[in-house]
């Protein structure tokens, strides 16, 4: 067994703190707002200029104009402000956002992250991801373990061209999850998903972590 991608949003979701403001990254990171903690109070972020993020609306109650960075509906709260790009990114590259969830092609042992381009294949552009990855306090990755291709993506250097480098703090995989202390530090396995045990871990991961 392995996590989906669900038990791994929901398992980030268990690294929010009340009073957080949070942003999540495009793919598999929006879906950790369906899976908020009762008791935790968190304000989403969204690079496109809003603050307050809901869920994801119930078919049929989508409202065309409320929309994640990534174009997909989502829905207001009560609370929910509006403001332009430059705000928004003012408050990541300010150090006001405490967490950003992101998504990545791959991450290296040391830290550094790739998650914008694969060069000739997909080039779309950085987006917000380098003033994310620069600007929020900490940054926490949830991705595949393993590539169609079955190689790591956790890896001991990353092969893509880079978003940061020495940045991430928490890996969130189908198979695990590895964090480190503090920035400079290396990885150590937190928590492995239900029947996987660690010499499957090994074998498929390149880069290096402490057991």
């Amino acid at each position: 067994m392995m996590w989906t991608r669900d038990s791994q949003a929901a398992r980030a979701a268990r690294e929010l703190q009340d009073g957080f403001y949070v942003n999540l990254g495009i793919g598999m990171p929006t879906l950790v707002a369906n899976f908020i903690p009762e008791g935790v109070d968190v304000t989403l972020q969204s690079e496109n200029g809003m603050l307050g993020m809901g869920p994801f609306p119930f078919a049929g109650e989508e409202d065309a104009d409320l929309i994640n960075a990534g174009k997909q509906t989502i829905t207001e709260l009560d609370r929910t402000s509006y403001f332009s790009s430059a705000d928004s990114f003012a408050m990541i590259r300010g150090g006001h956002v405490d967490l950003s969830i992101l998504g990545a092609m791959e991450v290296a042992d040391n830290g550094d992250i790739a998650n914008w381009m694969i060069p000739g294949k997909m080039v779309k552009g950085m987006g917000g991801a380098m003033d994310l990855v620069a600007g929020v306090k900490k940054i926490i990755v949830l991705m595949e373990h393993n590539a169609k291709d079955s190689s790591a993506k956790f890896k001991r250097a990353c092969t893509l061209p880079l978003t940061g480098k020495g940045v991430v703090d928490m890996v969130i995989s189908d198979l695990a999850v590895l964090a480190r202390p503090a920035k400079g530090a290396p990885f150590r396995l937190i928590e492995l998903a239900p029947g996987v045990d660690l010499d499957t871990l090994r074998m498929r991961t390149e880069g290096h972590f402490e057991a």
